[in-house]
């Protein structure tokens, strides 16, 4: 039976979402790919359980998570497995995150964030996660289809009857993001983080005007794709593959072809190095020198990577020598 170290707090450094009271680790834990159901439940549990004792308590998944597309809703089932078996104890200290929007099942109602399919969502989830409740729901992505209005209330309903104690939103361009916000602050509802793909190369979240629009209703923003795909790490600085999957929001990095990017992460490889940090490292900690950002959410099934990147809390601090050679880097 599983027993958390004791001292899993000491070293973490906790951030509040905007004015909120929600507070979350600087750096989550996201379970996106490779925790389906086609996943070594015993190697998975390993890691996320490592992840609780190094002091990360917060989880990041979504409905329609499981084997990279190709099985809806088996990510949370085998969460939801972990939960219950080894983290039961520890329910209190957690916060669960999980969305609904992308694709779930067949039928109109298997997609989109309109009240049915919101209402659907949180009530699947809760059952594959064995949960009365999560901390965090997510619209995951906005739906066209449906005025943000409906979408809003479901969300602010969905917290009323008890099942999410937070909402938030994901994916939504700064406009849609606007809209939704002044909407949260008419019904007073626990509005507290947009997540969102962020990462030291790609500056659209900060350029759209985002961080200033969360700063400003008292919101935060949470990163998920922080090292894109591994680019911001040493894996890939002798070149990047032909069969490299790079996600859609950042399919800009290789406008300029693969070599230019590839001089860009040696040079700021270069940086780290001067920095006694990896590039990981170093990409982690530049994110969280934002106040807006409350964590970032970091993907991996290796023990040794987690701990790896953990280590960016020993160095968040940037000299204005250092911040203007990546400024001009990124430029």
């Amino acid at each position: 039976m599983y027993k958390a170290l004791e001292n899993r707090y000491e070293q973490t450094k906790i951030r509040h979402a905007g004015n909120s009271g929600l507070m979350l680790p600087a750096i989550s834990l996201g379970l996106w790919r490779h925790y389906g159901s086609n996943a070594p439940l015993n190697e998975r549990s390993d890691v996320i359980l490592h992840a609780f004792d190094q002091g990360i308590f917060h989880f990041d998944v979504a409905n329609n998570y499981g084997n990279d597309g190709s099985e809806f809703g088996s990510t949370e089932n085998l969460f939801g497995q972990i939960l219950s078996q080894e983290l039961k104890a520890y329910r209190n200290e957690l916060v669960i995150s999980t969305k609904a929007g992308y694709e779930i099942h067949d039928g109109p109602y298997g997609i989109g964030t309109s009240r049915k399919s919101l209402f659907q969502g949180i009530n699947d989830s809760l059952k594959r996660l064995q949960l009365d409740y999560v901390d965090i729901y997510y619209a995951h992505c906005f739906d066209e289809a449906t005025p943000i209005e409906e979408t809003v209330r479901a969300l602010d309903d969905i917290v009323r009857q008890g099942k999410a104690l937070y909402v938030g939103i994901s994916n939504y361009q700064t406009p849609q993001a606007k809209e939704a916000v002044q909407l949260f602050k008419d019904l007073g509802t626990p509005f507290v983080l947009d997540q969102m793909s962020m990462n030291m190369l790609n500056a659209q979240v900060d350029d759209s005007g985002l961080t200033d629009l969360l700063q400003a209703s008292g919101a935060a923003l949470i990163a998920y794709g922080p090292l894109a795909e591994g680019l911001l790490s040493d894996r890939y600085l002798d070149g990047i593959p032909d069969n490299f999957r790079i996600h859609h929001t950042n399919s800009e990095l290789l406008a300029n072809g693969e070599a230019a990017l590839v001089k860009r992460l040696k040079a700021l490889n270069e940086i780290a190095l001067e920095r006694n940090q990896t590039l990981n490292q170093m990409a982690l900690a530049w994110l969280l020198r934002n106040p807006v950002v409350a964590s970032v959410i970091i993907g991996t099934t290796s023990i040794e990577h987690l701990d790896d990147n953990l280590k960016a809390l020993d160095h968040l601090d940037f000299s204005a020598e250092e911040a203007a050679k990546i400024n001009e880097l990124l430029a």
